[in-house]
């Protein structure tokens, strides 16, 4: 009975079972149930009461920002000309980084190289030759592209690493969203 009432008192700790995994009741519902001292008071006691945790990784809420702060400067040029400096993660994608910000560069496709809304151009040709070369299916979404550009690049293929500090991205003066005109999509 004890045993029944501590799994209902933590929702992210998981029962091993020789058959499955479950997952527990909502710790809402546990407080009615059961009080902290008797936990403790029983739980050395019972072996049985010994309970581990699925992972050693805190817990992450979807769409919330995650990490440490970025440390690699990047600049957006926005479509009304003006500039944005912000500071990347090692590894964050262009896009990503766009939307952490708050920069108007949309990704409806979330990343997958299904559109052109993350479309940009890499501004200095000495950061285009350090990024590797476009693959064939970026190449053909950016063929698709409204103001295609020698230099133009999808943002979400754009991977930030120290190479690239520094890096100056202009955003077009329009993208084509296939979903919706104006439909901004908001990121997970």
């Amino acid at each position: 009975m004890l045993r029944e009432r501590l799994w209902r008192l933590n929702p992210t700790i998981l029962r091993f079972d020789s058959n499955a995994v479950h997952n527990l009741p909502t710790r809402n519902l546990a407080r009615s149930f059961i009080k902290q001292d008797e936990i403790k008071e029983n739980f050395h006691r019972e072996p049985s009461l010994r309970i581990r945790s699925f992972s050693t990784h805190p817990t992450l809420f979807h769409g919330a920002d995650h990490g440490p702060p970025g440390n690699i400067p990047v600049t957006f040029i926005l479509k009304d000309g003006s500039v944005k400096e912000t500071l990347a993660r090692e590894g964050e994608i262009a896009l990503r980084l766009a939307q952490r910000y708050d920069i108007a560069m949309e990704g409806a496709c979330e990343a997958s190289l299904a559109c052109t809304t993350c479309h940009c151009y890499v501004e200095d040709e000495e950061y285009l030759d350090r990024l590797p070369e476009p693959t064939e299916t970026e190449e053909d979404l950016l063929d698709q592209a409204p103001f295609l550009e020698m230099n133009s690049r999808l943002g979400c293929q754009i991977i930030i690493d120290k190479d690239l500090e520094g890096i100056r991205l202009r955003l077009p003066r329009a993208t084509k969203n296939f979903y919706v005109d104006g439909h901004v999509p908001q990121p997970h």
